[in-house]
């Protein structure tokens, strides 16, 4: 569309700079914007979500240990969270088109590098790119669907542009483990690369409209970012090791989140003195910030049941990725009726009963997965892993409108503060969860291993029982009887250090159904206590002359 062509209407002006106009489209237009809205979405996270579920296929096709593996995830994180400290005044400064070029051009490169020269550096570079470049991809997307819905229906696009990326980790479930874990995370690269030039394609031949542009960046907004991304980069690898090295146990964990600490201190002490800040430091301690926050950061950390807890559970019981593929068509399919469901429901007033809405969801479905023994397979998950996809959409699209409400309050220099919040709860949230609920189940295993080795002494008549039958059975390949014997205690010893194991999987799953139920009579609390004050307010001024 161009500019000399059409004027635009007062009320087709963005809400927010940056932004593009919202001009009158064709149903023709607006669909391919739809298009182009979806495959955004998908360049954004599909690459990370690939590499999150078959880590552990992944880290052996490259001979890393899982932990080095981590190391990618946390690279992605530091630099994604990071990302729109930069993107949203670039997006002001530069235009919509430069920006969109300057991300997919910068991931197509990386991309190809890393195909070309397949090693562990080169991977690291395209993560690192990719992060950066999902920030953008992810907002490019939501703006996409800002031409999609008229005005009227904003707070929809808004919800569907938002909570279609996260539909990135089912559809990775349903990706075969062959086409991805192959000639060094080949396949990786090649679907980023694939999803990279496809969006380059619909975004050239249907731009987004433009946007008003000033110069807004500053000298000291490089000292910010570069502050804030080495405290990322320390956090989240932190984090991502965390469990693996464990934490009392290695002392260099220990320096890396007060190094990050340190550095993010350095961050808001840079900013609150600034007189033209990028980040609105002071705002962060507000009531309505902190609520969002917090909330973000426990539900992200629940939701991780479904990626690690639930997940974790069915390979202890030897189902591979390839095995689920049921189970996250079914979660895929509720996500999407989620979305619907946010969509059709979201209004200003049922931004928080939507919220504490989907807490029940989370906690009823992480409660079902409590009754978990080693004989449950996936088509048993299917309605709680259903009811977590549903409580995830439920809520990232109103907590967005809450705090774009908030935003529009105080108006556009604190829209990059609250992008830059709601982005790294995000982050740090999953990552946090993964170590949370990854540290709960290693400690539980221990805890039950040792009950049940103490309930089954030495001279017990039914693990007697148990050797001598599985002795027996052994004894037809080998015919040594002590070592056939030996062979059938070990065989007790892993039965009996996979019912530890799922016991403390049903122990993390309880942990989350605590979490998300403490943060709904939270949720309902605050919403009594607004209603108060509103109908208080209310009287006030009826009682008025």
């Amino acid at each position: 569309m161009a500019e000399r062509r059409y004027i635009f209407a007062p009320e087709e002006r963005p809400l927010f700079p940056g932004a593009p106009y919202s001009p009158r489209l064709s149903a023709g237009s607006r669909c391919g914007y739809a298009l182009s809205g979806v495959v955004l979405a998908l360049a954004s996270g599909l690459g990370n979500a690939l590499i999150t579920t078959n880590l552990y296929v992944i880290a052996g096709n490259m001979g890393l240990y899982v932990a080095e593996a981590n190391l990618l995830l946390a690279i992605f994180v530091a630099f994604n969270a990071t990302a729109n400290l930069l993107l949203v005044k670039a997006r002001i400064q530069f235009g919509i088109p430069a920006c969109m070029h300057a991300i997919l051009g910068a991931l197509i490169l990386g991309e190809g590098i890393a195909l070309v020269y397949p090693s562990l550096g080169t991977t690291i570079l395209a993560r690192a790119i990719s992060g950066v470049a999902s920030g953008g991809l992810t907002t490019m997307g939501l703006y996409s669907f800002f031409q999609v819905f008229p005005a009227r229906l904003r707070p929809m696009a808004v919800i569907v542009g938002f909570s279609l990326p996260q539909l990135a980790v089912p559809i990775a479930r349903l990706v075969p483990v062959e086409a991805v874990a192959l000639e060094h995370w080949a396949g990786v690269h090649r679907m980023e690369l694939a999803l990279a030039l496809a969006a380059w394609a619909l975004t050239t031949l249907l731009p987004l409209p433009p946007t008003d542009r000033t110069k807004v960046f500053q000298p000291l907004d490089a000292l910010t970012i570069a502050l804030a991304l080495a405290a990322m980069l320390l956090g989240c690898t932190g984090l991502a090791f965390g469990r693996f090295y464990w934490w009392t146990d290695t002392p260099w964990l220990g320096w890396m989140f007060a190094g990050a600490l340190l550095l993010l201190g350095l961050v808001f002490a840079v900013e609150d003195r600034r007189t033209q800040p990028l980040l609105q430091v002071r705002w962060f301690g507000t009531a309505d910030v902190l609520l969002i926050a917090g909330i973000s950061l426990v539900v992200r950390i629940a939701l991780t049941e479904q990626t690690y807890a639930a997940v974790g559970l069915l390979s202890l019981g030897g189902l591979t990725n390839d095995q689920l593929h049921g189970l996250f068509a079914v979660v895929l399919l509720a996500m999407i009726g989620g979305i619907a469901v946010a969509a059709w429901l979201a209004r200003p007033d049922r931004l928080l009963p939507m919220m504490l809405g989907s807490a029940l969801v989370i906690a009823l479905g992480a409660w079902l997965d409590t009754h978990a023994t080693s004989d449950t397979r996936a088509t048993q998950l299917y309605l709680s892993q259903s009811l977590l996809g549903i409580g995830t959409t439920l809520f990232l699209g109103p907590a967005l409108l809450f705090g774009i409400a908030r935003v529009l309050e105080r108006g556009p220099t604190h829209l990059v503060s609250f992008v830059v919040l709601f982005s790294t709860t995000q982050n740090l949230g999953g990552l946090a969860g993964a170590a949370l609920l990854g540290s709960i189940q290693t400690i539980r295993t221990r805890v039950h291993a040792e009950a049940l080795a103490d309930a089954m002494p030495v001279g017990n008549p039914l693990a007697g029982q148990r050797i001598a039958v599985d002795a027996t059975q052994i004894a037809a390949q080998l015919p040594d009887a002590a070592a056939a014997a030996a062979q059938a205690r070990a065989r007790l010893g892993g039965a009996l250090q996979t019912q530890a194991n799922v016991l403390a999987f049903n122990d993390t799953f309880w942990v989350v159904t605590l979490l998300a139920l403490g943060l709904a009579v939270f949720l309902a609390a605050v919403i009594l206590v607004r209603e108060g004050r509103r109908r208080r307010a209310a009287r006030l001024v009826g009682a008025a002359p």
